[in-house]
């Protein structure tokens, strides 16, 4: 049975929520792991985990943790390449599946935007996460757990 981890310090509080009603219609584990206390429903299937404050700490706890088939949410774009290098698929808030063949590309970008403001420009964070892109979100996910559950039933 496959688990869906969560990077919940940064995942923002309306995905969690989509989390939580997809982990109790699938009946899957979900883990928010954040250097934080989370709040999570009452729920067999819903449970968050502290881990201790520090420099990629709660990245370092998934990673162990994760393994081939399991589904992690996260915008940490070095994270996504380390799951996926063990297996697991990486999806993040915005709705986009980070995969073996888009990762490089998203590490590459990543890395310039780094250099970027390293040397004074300023890039400015993320829009803040609209209507289409919950949508989107919540799309992907549902074909992942379509996908689990067409796994299960074979």
């Amino acid at each position: 049975m496959p688990s869906l981890y969560v990077d919940a310090d940064a995942c923002p509080k309306v995905i969690r929520e989509i989390l939580y009603r997809a982990a109790e219609r699938a009946k899957l584990p979900l883990i928010l792991v954040a250097n934080q206390s989370i709040a999570t429903p009452p729920s067999a299937y819903i449970r968050s985990l502290r881990v201790p404050q520090g420099f990629d700490v709660a990245d370092n706890e998934i990673v162990r943790r994760c393994e081939p088939g399991d589904l992690v949410i996260t915008a940490d774009i070095p994270l996504a390449a380390e799951v996926i290098e063990k297996g697991a698929q990486a999806l993040n808030p915005r709705g986009e599946l980070y995969t073996e063949h888009n990762i490089r590309a998203r590490l590459n970008m990543r890395d310039f935007m780094d250099t970027m403001r390293a040397s004074g420009v300023q890039t400015g964070g993320p829009p803040p996460l609209s209507a289409t892109e919950r949508q989107q979100f919540g799309n992907a996910l549902d074909r992942y757990l379509a996908k689990v559950a067409r796994q299960a039933r074979s």
